[in-house]
């Protein structure tokens, strides 16, 4: 039997000692939470139904797709350790589970996560026995608390507007690993122009120990460096020789092995990566990247899925998704309000695909002091999580924060942000409302269907003056504005079902303004609109919504199901041409 999502999920950290654990695993609701009391941690309860893992059970792929609310769920397989993990720690893994994950293995309690975005890792080698082991997962999860980043799960029993079938439980690859008994946790990148590569290696129980760096490109050695643990930490630098830079043109990955060495005569620890160099900064209204000024072109993508919800029925259609938008002129994404899995990143990195990252701050109530807890430590697994991948090039952890949200906490999550990523601009909060001296490009969101008035607005900047939106109070200084971080929308079923939209309101369908009547119509607004911005000197980046149709938002440039709504190489022509800001 094939397994779902066999790829190794963390192609930024992979080691060869792994066993993939998607497919069947028994599953059972538990609307009361308490299965705790039940006994359902005792390795011999049996679970009433089965799942089909990596995916969610509101999702078809699950085998289950139950789209009520499930305040609980559980998981249970038994799983024997490969040999080759004997005399090795073993960790578990889950890629991201929403929201409060507890693992057992045969009945103790291995640790519990708070958060639906990030990864799992837990070491269960102190809990396995020899032969058979039952591994147990518990997940809470409650979208309507508002104290929990839920992105655009919908809050109510159906999907509305724009909120969408919720994700409860385990939405990425679950699997072990074995490590040695010293062995090698993360690598932070940070690269420069000149060919300087600055690693900074964490380890575990390695006080003292050596770690190597070998870099290759095209199965060609190019550099290595050497350093000592001190401190769980061990700082390397590689100096590659004629660099071949990354860019979107150019997406050169240079293959990165990173080696511990062991205090005894076992095996060392050795892990696969990779990197790409390149320098990515905003100044002036301009975005440079490798000293260019470059326009960002970035889709909006809220990567739904109709037969997975949150995650990809396969590894071909995360990269489907990037071809797809690339084939209408864009350059990359906003991830908008879901924190994407590492495999996407990873083809980002590779197809030259430029990415801002963002947390999945909807459904949380930023004014309430106490969500505080439940978002700044997940948004700092996120920023640990993503920040040697070439293809991110900014953060924003919040969207459409509302003017009665706590400044404090905007500028502590910025704050924050820059100390754990200094290289990347941050934007405190896209939208309209920004903390002065919190946001490195203010941005703006503007989904104005005429061009003419549209074009009007940015052309006051353009001449010095403030932008001014009647609907929302003026951020500041609002003459920095240079990213119009959201606009278009433009909803677009096919020409009889636009003008049955425009006949009788939503006709099932949601999106911005008056849906056209023609196609002719709809290029011509999204002509008008893109031009805009390309036109503008004092504009750097624009990001169109959207990328595909999610459920009842029907605003994709292509169907739910990817099928293109318009002519590709006609949106490529539009979308493409030069920025007056471009070099």
């Amino acid at each position: 039997m094939s397994i779902p999502r066999p790829e190794h999920p963390f192609p930024h950290f992979e080691r060869k000692n792994w066993l993939n654990l998607n497919g069947t695993w028994q599953f059972e609701m538990d609307p009361g939470c308490s299965g705790r009391a039940r006994g359902m941690t005792d390795p011999d309860y049996q679970l009433n139904d089965t799942i089909t893992l990596p995916f969610c059970p509101e999702s078809k792929l699950s085998g289950v797709q139950y789209t009520d609310f499930m305040p609980c769920v559980w998981y249970r397989r038994s799983v024997t350790v490969p040999e080759s993990f004997l005399g090795q720690r073993v960790f578990f893994h889950i890629g991201a589970c929403d929201w409060l994950t507890e693992v057992f293995v045969n009945g103790v309690s291995v640790g519990s996560h708070r958060g639906g975005y990030t990864p799992i890792c837990f070491e269960i080698t102190h809990a396995l026995a020899e032969g058979e082991n039952v591994l147990t997962v518990c997940a809470q999860d409650d979208t309507r608390s508002a104290n929990q980043p839920a992105g655009k799960q919908s809050s109510e029993y159906a999907s509305f507007g724009c909120m969408y079938t919720r994700t409860t439980g385990i939405w990425q690859t679950v699997w072990l690993e074995a490590r040695p008994q010293s062995y090698l946790e993360d690598c932070a990148v940070v690269t420069h122009m000149d060919g300087t590569v600055a690693l900074t290696v964490r380890a575990a129980h390695a006080e003292g120990l050596q770690v190597s760096a070998a870099a290759s490109l095209q199965e060609e050695p190019v550099a290595v460096a050497a350093g000592t643990v001190h401190g769980g930490v061990a700082k390397l630098q590689l100096s590659v020789p004629e660099v071949q830079l990354w860019s979107p043109k150019t997406p050169v990955l240079y293959d990165l092995t990173l080696t511990l060495d062991q205090p005894s005569d076992e095996p060392a620890d050795q892990v696969k990566s990779y990197f790409g160099v390149r320098e990515f900064w905003y100044a002036d209204h301009r975005l440079y990247l490798n000293g260019k000024s470059i326009f960002g072109r970035f889709i909006l993508d809220q990567g739904f899925y109709r037969d997975g919800i949150y995650t990809a029925p396969s590894e071909d259609a995360l990269i489907s998704d990037i071809i797809r938008s690339m084939d209408c002129g864009f350059n990359g994404a906003r991830l908008h309000q879901k924190v994407f899995e590492p495999r996407f990143l990873y083809h980002c990195d590779r197809l030259g695909y430029l990415v801002w990252d963002e947390h999945a701050n909807w459904g949380l109530d930023v004014s309430r002091p106490q969500s505080w807890g439940a978002f700044i430590p997940e948004w700092q697994e996120i920023v640990l999580r993503d920040r040697s991948h070439p293809a991110v090039i900014g953060w924003c952890p919040f969207n459409e924060t509302q003017p009665n949200a706590d400044p404090a906490l905007l500028a502590q999550v910025y704050r924050l942000t820059k100390a754990l990523d200094p290289t990347r601009p941050v934007i405190d909060s896209s939208g309209w409302v920004h903390v002065p001296g919190c946001c490195d490009m203010p941005d703006w969101h503007d989904y104005d269907q005429n061009p003419e008035t549209f074009r009007a607005r940015y052309e006051a900047l353009y001449h010095g003056n403030t932008v001014v939106d009647e609907k929302v109070p003026p951020f500041a200084p609002p003459e920095e504005l240079c990213f119009v971080s959201e606009f278009g929308g433009t909803r677009w079923s096919g020409q009889e079902a636009a003008c049955k939209a425009n006949e009788i309101g939503a006709g099932g369908s949601w999106g911005y303004g008056v849906a056209p009547t023609a196609e002719k119509e709809f290029l011509d607004r999204y002509k008008g609109l893109v031009d805009a911005l390309l036109d503008n000197s004092r504009i750097c980046a624009f990001c169109y919504t959207q990328l595909t149709d999610v459920e009842q938002e029907q605003n994709g440039l292509y169907t739910y199901d990817r099928i293109p709504k318009f002519d590709p190489e006609i949106l490529y022509e539009i979308t493409s041409r030069k920025a007056a800001v471009e070099d």
